[in-house]
């Protein structure tokens, strides 16, 4: 029975419930079925395609986006779906709450999902002992990128303490850290992404970065994760300051604040932000200026609405070395990781020449 049958059996279960309440039932199930090696029923793995970026060696090209496991509680669950890495937070240095529920919506008219959990999470050293609790961690099993924010009631010019702080407690852990300063669900977070303000917070992350490397006798990558709704000039600047302060790699895209893709359906107009489908262009359109300005002195993440192998390439045509997954996986299941890297894969002629 193929994976891809198996979820359209699923699927109507558990868009029948809450969309968290799903998310609730989901992962643990996962982890379970991960623990007792049944993931194998579910989906098959791809067979390895290494792609070396940021000086990290990723076992293939296609991870699992930042956000679909905030506290890194299910590491190993996510593991066995044959991601070649696995992104999780967004954690930030004291627990929180996240926004009043119900604050996650589902608009299958459009192949999307709006949002507005507020980087909910338990805090950063609860999410470090679950992050050293994983096998996935303990036997080295792959790549691991650890996000981190800021919390919700932190003023935004003292930000950078918070990424400071949380840089300090994720280093020693993590393959890379995600620098998440593109959530429109915190209130002014998305400001970071102006000239000045992310001027002083790369600067302080870069020398925090050296401190953390000289400290642990290992140089841990940092990249910056950005939102979709940039103009060129915004993404010129963005691309500017990341080369100018060595930041290691880019994330792009988050979710998006427009609505003209969902207008008028059920929950378009709900606050928060966007993902799924209508990201698609919006973020291959980021992509593409960024990747015009840095050319290839530093490597772009690819996210947002990828629903095919033929979405995982376009996303790495506009400039992009590696992509993410995260709502196409609720849409499409788990057979979406295994279709992308198939479509990414490098023939072997090919890379011969590489």
């Amino acid at each position: 029975m193929s994976d891809k049958f198996l979820y359209a059996l699923a699927r109507p279960l558990l868009f029948s419930l809450e969309p968290e309440t799903a998310h609730h039932l989901v992962l643990p199930a996962l982890r379970c079925a991960a623990h007792y090696s049944l993931t194998d029923f579910i989906t098959r793995r791809p067979a390895a395609d290494p792609r070396t970026v940021m000086g990290i060696q990723f076992p293939n090209p296609v991870g699992m986006a930042a956000g679909l496991d905030k506290d890194g509680a299910y590491i190993d669950g996510l593991a066995a779906l044959g991601f070649g890495f696995i992104e999780v937070g967004t954690v930030t240095p004291r627990a929180q709450p996240g926004n009043p529920l119900p604050r996650m919506f589902r608009l299958p008219a459009a192949n999307a999902v709006i949002n507005r959990m507020g980087f909910n999470n338990g805090g950063v050293d609860a999410f470090v002992a679950n992050v050293q609790s994983s096998r996935f961690f303990q036997e080295r099993q792959g790549v691991l990128g650890l996000n981190i924010g800021k919390n919700a009631d932190t003023p935004i010019e003292r930000a950078a303490e918070d990424y400071v702080h949380c840089l300090e407690k994720v280093y020693p852990y993590a393959s890379y850290v995600t620098v998440n300063i593109s959530s429109p669900n915190t209130k002014n977070l998305r400001q970071l992404q102006g000239a000045s303000e992310l001027d002083a917070l790369l600067s302080q992350l870069k020398s925090a970065q050296r401190r953390l490397a000289d400290r642990h006798g290992r140089y841990v990558p940092v990249a910056l994760k950005i939102a979709p709704d940039m103009d060129m000039e915004q993404v010129k600047n963005v691309a500017d300051a990341l080369l100018r302060h060595q930041i290691d790699g880019v994330i792009a895209t988050n979710t998006t604040i427009t609505r003209d893709a969902v207008q008028g359906m059920p929950h378009g107009d709900e606050a928060g932000g966007l993902s799924g489908k209508p990201v698609l262009e919006l973020s291959n359109q980021v992509i593409r200026g960024l990747k015009a300005e840095v050319g290839d002195a530093l490597p772009i993440i690819g996210v947002g609405g990828i629903f095919s192998g033929a979405d995982a390439r376009a996303k790495i045509e506009a400039g992009a070395s590696l992509v993410q997954l995260y709502t196409g996986l609720i849409y499409q299941g788990p057979a979406l990781v295994r279709e992308c890297v198939e479509a990414l894969r490098i023939p072997k002629v090919a890379a011969a020449h590489h």
